[in-house]
């Protein structure tokens, strides 16, 4: 039985011809562009994430100085209130005295003088703090709102991407335990379809039945302009031997045109932007499982479908912060 899998292999690498060096090429130059892409997603993601723990510090450090300032005006509060009741008492004390001596009505003169002095400074002081603490108090209500807006942004993404998964999940039930999953981390959803579901071995022809899935799944993305596609191939760690498949030179041949073959059904639905579909092929170098067991293997090889909300919006608030 091997050898005549060994001779049917044969016999198609003899009469395929191989892919052109060039396609090859293009296919390793879109693959570094979009890897490119994807970590410019993840520092944009990442960025946010620091904007954010950014705005909370800040607005942790505000409230801190308009608590400080707040207990100081009430601290000149209690002052000026004592140095008023000091003033009565020696308004009081210079009516007594008024009768008895010049000289010592002349020193609660002088006294009254250093209070009032000392009452007109602090009314100052206290009025210049105020002015601090009502500036401060809109700068922090500013940087509140402005933090307010980016989490209801963010939050309403994640909504968006939460109800994107229920959808996809619905359409897709009749796959689910078939060697497909749908799971949402990091602000995206990511949609997986083992190479049961969609090719045979060594081919990147997809399957009546891994076609149907793809359709169905094309239909929601449909409904879903703002969403960015991109469709990776995997593949376990076995080489490539030979002209298998007609003329796949590497695991990661493989994977890009299995990739490719994704992107080629979806765009057959005209209701979806192409602009938004990116093929990837990822080889042997992203496993899911260890490649010592065939399940392993089999988990490995596969499409990864990953659906990333367009962050040009949060980009611009990022800016104006």
């Amino acid at each position: 039985m091997i050898k005549k899998v060994f001779l049917g292999f044969t016999l198609v690498a003899l009469t395929t011809s191989c892919v052109s060096k060039k396609i090859y090429n293009e296919l390793e130059s879109k693959y570094a562009d979009l890897k490119k892409e994807n970590r410019q997603i993840s520092d944009e993601n990442e960025k946010l994430q620091k904007a954010k723990g950014q705005l909370e510090t800040d607005a942790a450090k505000l409230k801190a100085e308009y608590d400080k300032l707040k207990a100081d005006r009430d601290k000149l509060q209690t002052e000026l209130s004592a140095s008023e009741k000091s003033l009565k008492n020696l308004q009081a004390a210079y009516s007594a005295l008024e009768k008895d001596s010049n000289e010592a009505l002349s020193n609660n003169i002088n006294k009254n003088r250093e209070l009032l002095a000392q009452l007109e400074a602090k009314e100052k002081a206290m009025a210049a703090e105020q002015e601090r603490l009502n500036k401060l108090r809109g700068e922090l209500e500013a940087s509140s709102k402005r933090l307010n807006e980016l989490e209801a942004y963010i939050a309403a993404k994640d909504a968006n991407m939460k109800r994107l998964k229920d959808n996809l999940s619905r359409a897709l039930n009749a796959f689910e335990g078939k060697g497909l999953t749908i799971e949402q981390k990091n602000g995206k959803v990511y949609v997986s379809m083992e190479n049961k579901l969609l090719f045979q071995t060594g081919s990147w022809a997809v399957g009546v039945e891994g076609k149907k899935a793809v359709v169905e799944l094309g239909k929601v993305l449909a409904q879903n302009p703002e969403i960015s596609v991109l469709i990776e191939g995997h593949t376990d760690d076995d080489k490539i031997l030979g002209n298998i498949g007609g003329g796949i030179e590497s695991n990661w041949d493989l994977s890009t045109k299995r990739a490719t073959a994704i992107v080629n059904i979806l765009s057959e639905n005209k209701d979806i932007n192409r602009q938004n579909l990116t093929a990837a092929g990822r080889g042997e170098y992203a496993p899911l499982q260890p490649n010592t067991t065939a399940e392993g293997k089999a988990k490995n090889r596969r499409i990864e479908i990953i659906l990333t909300p367009k962050l040009d919006e949060i980009s611009k608030m990022l800016e104006e912060l």
